[in-house]
């Protein structure tokens, strides 16, 4: 199984979403990576943020209102580098997705 940003969200009400991303992959694979670096939208507090909690599976937890690509620089203990990334899809409680 390949390398993958995987998400999760919950709606908070008012247009917003309380969401999180983290890799997905085999445990020797994640367990090879020093550290996650997030490329968040820009319009983001910090919008550059480096997760180096394995346990978490360098899990990001944030909140916003939109969708967007985000991108994961994924840097291995090795000095090896992959880059990913994933297409934030939000869904409203009655089922409707939003739009970007």
């Amino acid at each position: 199984m390949p390398l993958s940003i995987r998400q999760d969200s919950t709606y908070a009400g008012g247009d917003r979403w309380r969401w999180s991303v983290w890799l997905d992959g085999p445990p020797e694979e994640l367990d090879s990576i020093d550290h996650v670096t997030y490329i968040l939208h820009p319009t983001f507090h910090e919008p550059v943020r480096e997760i180096s909690d394995r346990s978490t599976k360098f899990r990001l937890e944030t909140s916003g209102w939109g969708t967007f690509r985000i991108r994961a620089n994924v840097a291995y203990k090795d000095n090896r580098q992959a880059s990913l990334q994933h297409d934030l899809v939000f869904v409203y409680p009655d089922g409707t997705p939003t739009t970007a």
